[in-house]
């Protein structure tokens, strides 16, 4: 069973820099659009960067443009998310998704990222 890891969130001041990652096990990305989301405490999940299969386009949520970054490297089977000048606001569980053999819908468990000083 296909399923997706999240890994390097943690607790940073205001302006830091963190990379998340996520690894997908028991399937191939490749064929894949990919998305990182995010929910902050008593707010509704939101998208946050999509990256095609190709990696040749992205999107980004206005509250994150310029600041975040999202790349993959596909024989490693991993989607990045590189977040800079991060905000208390950025504080949020962010999530790894992507929908596979067309409506089959995989999420990460999650990893956490506390932005405060």
């Amino acid at each position: 069973q296909g399923q997706l890891v999240e890994s390097g969130g943690g607790l940073v001041q205001p302006g830091a820099s963190l990379r998340l990652s996520c690894t997908a096990s028991g399937f191939n990305f490749r064929p894949y659009g990919v998305s990182w989301y995010r929910q902050a405490p008593g707010k509704e999940r939101e998208m946050v960067a999509t990256i095609t299969r190709s990696s040749d386009k992205t999107n980004y949520a206005d509250s994150v443009k310029g600041r975040f970054t999202i790349t993959r490297d596909n024989p490693k089977n991993t989607v990045y998310l590189q977040m800079n000048s991060l905000k208390p606001e950025d504080t949020a569980v962010y999530y790894c998704h992507t929908v596979i053999f067309t409506h089959i819908e995989v999420w990460g468990q999650g990893t956490l990222v506390t932005v405060s000083s």
